[in-house]
């Protein structure tokens, strides 16, 4: 497998869904591929930020990949507006990207929601970002959740437009890596929904960040049901099931094998097992996130570290797209 490149957005915390979803894996992969790890700084102000916050957001994420596992001395970790080749090239492929493609991206439409004559071009461009995000690097392979396999089809779909338009096969065409496991991590409030920082309510998701306390907590208030003894039956007790789901990608074992243990057993007991099972998984990351969040100076010298290596890869690739496009 060649160059793998994938990131998050540096806005609020990262939750567990992140973690299990997404970081857990990128932590498996660097140490069999060339990995990039980007906070996508660029990506965040399709809405508006504070700077201040924002700025504080790229050092917290920055750290809490560290903490989650990823190596800077495996993997380049970098934010995203250090390197001008992302927008640079985003500008490039936006102008070989029919409207039309973009008019079927559907978290447009669900982030605009009724004022989209008021939304800003970069909220409706950004997938073009994305592509660019990925071919600037000419990243073989990219880890995407079910939410995002229509934006890499797009960055596929730019990448042949090009191609074709100069007679070219300079762009990889990414292919995507889909984790089996523990891929949707959903909210302890709403089995039908992702856990997710954009949710209103914080008892729907556990932070990287949080507490035991705040843990045991959350834990407590998830949502099961008015039986009172624990079964797994994923159709007829969704919200218990959801649980049980949980705790079995958190300990790793099965779901039957986590219910077996809890035969007999009461909500509350379930809740128990929930708690133990997060706090022995989050405990460790906030221990360390602490550690280098004091340490700031460690944390900039990771991205500027960052940033120069992520900068040689893009610019050679730049270089070569100027010179296919006809720039002097």
């Amino acid at each position: 497998m060649g160059l793998i490149l994938s990131g998050v957005q540096p806005t609020g915390n990262l939750h567990l869904g992140n973690y299990l979803g997404a970081i857990k894996n990128w932590v498996k992969l660097q140490n069999e591929h060339e990995c990039l790890f980007m906070l996508a700084d660029l990506h965040a102000i399709t809405v508006h930020q504070d700077p201040a916050e924002l700025r504080e957001n790229v050092l917290k994420v920055a750290a809490l990949y560290v903490a989650c596992g990823i190596d800077p001395k495996k993997s380049v970790i970098f934010n995203q507006s250090r390197v001008s080749g992302h927008a640079e090239l985003a500008w490039v492929l936006g102008c070989n990207t029919p409207l039309g493609w973009l008019n079927r991206m559907t978290q447009f439409k669900d982030k605009s929601g009724n004022d989209r004559e008021k939304a800003g071009l970069g909220l409706y461009a950004y997938p073009v970002l994305m592509a660019a995000d990925i071919l600037l690097y000419n990243a073989t392979h990219v880890p995407v959740g079910d939410d995002q396999k229509q934006h890499l089809e797009l960055a596929r779909d730019i990448a042949g437009a090009f191609n074709r338009n100069f007679k070219t096969e300079f762009f990889t065409i990414p292919e995507p890596l889909i984790q089996k496991t523990g891929a949707r991590v959903m909210s302890l409030t709403d089995y039908t929904s992702k856990m997710s920082k954009s949710d209103p309510s914080e008892y729907s998701r556990i932070n990287l960040t949080d507490d035991n306390d705040i843990i045991r907590n959350k834990a407590k208030k998830a949502k099961t049901d008015s039986i009172a003894e624990v079964t797994y039956e994923p159709e007829a007790r969704p919200d218990v099931a959801n649980l049980i789901n949980l705790i079995s990608v958190l300990t790793e074992k099965t779901p039957q094998a986590v219910a077996a243990e809890l035969a007999g057993k009461k909500s509350s007991d379930l809740k128990t097992m929930l708690a133990d099972s997060l706090i022995a998984v989050v405990e460790p990351v906030r221990t360390k996130y602490l550690e280098l969040m004091n340490d700031r100076i460690m944390l900039m010298k990771i991205l500027d570290e960052g940033a120069a290596k992520a900068g040689r890869i893009a610019g050679a690739n730049f270089s070569k797209v100027k010179e296919i496009v006809g720039f002097i």
